[in-house]
């Protein structure tokens, strides 16, 4: 796929990517795109930070709250959903500027990703059917003997990616390792341009703690109360996401206001830590933004 302009923007939750691609969408007519997995959920605009309407109505955003909680995204939906925007862009000759955390979008945009067909929801229960009822083990055992590939790069206990794994091989015929190697990336060569916004760490770890008292400030209550209230599984990625686990717990009267917005601060840390590793890691040729004062 070839494209007149399109910009990459990644780097840590709170570092100030919203920020700078907004600036530049006004600068360049740019129309922004979401590559961050939690800002895909409707559900959770406040915990996601997602941009605001007053953001919104200065630049065209596109695939921001468009799933539903109780849909369980993949980077290969995403992509699927990313391409005919791209293709839309290109023809009209409008720049693409992608923006977000989620260094696998990125792999996919660059690197590539395996096209591996839908799973069907049935599939996905009957496994997790018996990995519930028969343990872990039992889906270890079945996966390793036709794909020991992908058995031995699910860390214990990742109920999610080792459902996947077996549902895969079970509807495709397939080992997901042998989906993997056949990958091919969604954007052309030389086709993009990408940046890293990456802080010095103690001014990043302040951004985040004073993100989640905005968050508080903003409704993230509310939020979290709205989304328990469904009673979804607890291992879809919108139920993981930052912030859910200790306001819920705070809603349920286990722990203090401050205990909870401590620990979602913590939290928030971590994981922009996580994401700072990746990017340092898997992009260390991108040219990096310092992100603003």
């Amino acid at each position: 796929m070839t494209h007149p302009l399109i910009q990459l923007i990644a780097g840590p939750t709170a570092s100030g990517k919203s920020r700078l691609a907004l600036e530049t969408a006004e600068r360049t007519g740019a129309v922004i795109l979401n590559a961050d997995s939690q800002q895909l959920y409707a559900d959770l605009r406040i915990l996601s930070a997602r941009p605001t309407a007053e953001d919104e109505a200065r630049a065209e955003h596109r695939l921001y709250g468009i799933a539903d909680a109780a849909d369980a995204w993949s980077v290969g939906r995403w992509s699927r959903a990313v391409m005919p925007v791209l293709t839309e862009l290109a023809a009209e000759g409008r720049p693409a500027l992608l923006v977000g955390g989620t260094g696998l979008y990125f792999n996919a945009l660059t690197r590539g990703l395996a096209d591996i067909p839908d799973i069907p929801d049935s599939v996905r229960d009957e496994i997790g059917a018996l990995y519930d009822s028969a343990g872990e083990g039992s889906v270890r055992r079945r996966l390793v003997e036709a794909d020991p590939e992908s058995e031995a790069a699910i860390a214990p206990g990742d109920r999610q990616r080792l459902i996947r794994a077996l549902a895969v091989l079970t509807v495709t015929g397939q080992p997901l390792s042998v989906w993997r190697a056949d990958t091919r990336p969604v954007l052309a060569e030389g086709s993009w341009q990408a940046v890293v916004v990456e802080p010095p760490r103690d001014r990043l770890y302040a951004a985040c703690d004073a993100r989640v008292d905005t968050m508080v400030e903003q409704g993230a209550l509310d939020e979290v109360r709205a989304l328990v209230a469904r009673r979804l599984d607890p291992t879809l990625p919108a139920m993981k996401a930052v912030g859910v686990r200790d306001f819920a717990a705070h809603l349920r009267g286990e722990v203090s206001l401050n205990d909870a917005v401590t620990a979602v601060q913590q939290a928030t840390r971590n994981y922009a830590k996580r994401q700072l590793t990746w990017f340092r890691n898997q992009t260390p040729d991108w040219p990096r933004h310092p992100g603003f004062t």
